[in-house]
């Protein structure tokens, strides 16, 4: 839904709004127009903000519509209750990850083993949750990514990459479990009716399964999955690709909730 200007693509002058400062300057936008009609879903739908991003890096961002009553961070290791992390949710997923995958210190010892400053410019851990890189594309080694998969997968993780990120995460921690969870808690409070369908966008392999559980999804014509080619019968792809994507993803979205 958000984009820097560099992920802009191949458009004309278009008006936009900032929804996202990192200290003080301006680094994530929409058009205009998204952000009118992101505003309007709040009334129709009952609107999940799901992110890889942190907390802290999540709550950097003003989209329009906001508060949320729900969010989800941390590829879903977090639930956020209106602002508010859900303790309970986050202690079951840690120790889910302990008894069915390597521990994230085993994982960032093998993984530091491996890299050098020759192509990573960042090596970050996520919420104590999961750890990624930010390399640099025109020196990553073209064999990295797949041998560190298959390092990971045997022990309960696994790695992708979006962009000039590459992300190593647990199994257990998905975006589709944490949306399953907000799902029966809106069903079972009475706020949101058994037969209201799952509607997902997303454009990285972190958000496959989401979209693969979904009643309908959208992904755009750039990104992750596109260079994937994922597909799937439930799935629609966007036209455009840059931040005009993120315009027709929230039309579909309009008009699949109506």
């Amino acid at each position: 839904m958000i984009y820097s200007r560099n992920a802009f693509g191949s458009t004309p002058e278009l008006s936009t709004v900032c929804v996202e400062h990192l200290d003080g300057a301006p680094l994530s936008f929409m058009t205009a127009s998204a952000a009118d009609s992101l505003k309007s879903l709040t009334d129709p739908a009952a609107l999940i903000p799901t992110t890889t991003r942190t907390i802290k890096q999540f709550k950097r961002i003003r989209l329009p519509g906001a508060p949320w009553r729900y969010a989800i961070t941390t590829n879903g290791g977090n639930i956020l209750e209106n602002g508010v992390p859900d303790v309970r949710w986050r202690i079951d997923l840690d120790a889910e990850v302990r008894t069915t995958s390597a521990t994230l210190s085993e994982v960032n010892v093998e993984l530091g083993s491996r890299i050098d400053d020759s192509f990573v410019s960042k090596f970050r851990v996520a919420d104590h949750m999961f750890c990624y890189l930010v390399v640099k594309l025109d020196a990553l080694p073209a064999d990295f990514l797949a041998e560190w998969d298959a390092w990971c997968r045997p022990r309960g993780w696994s790695a992708s990459q979006q962009g000039r990120k590459i992300y190593t995460m647990p199994d257990a921690v998905c975006k589709s479990r944490a949306v399953a969870e907000v799902r029966r808690r809106l069903h079972d409070s009475g706020e949101l009716d058994s037969s209201a369908r799952l509607l997902a966008a997303g454009d990285g392999a972190l958000d496959a399964e989401m979209l693969r559980k979904a009643d309908a999804a959208i992904r755009p014509r750039h990104g992750e999955l596109e260079q994937l080619a994922f597909a799937h019968p439930n799935l629609t792809v966007t036209e455009s690709s840059g931040i005009l994507a993120g315009e027709e993803i929230l039309t579909w979205f309009a008009n699949s909730s109506n």
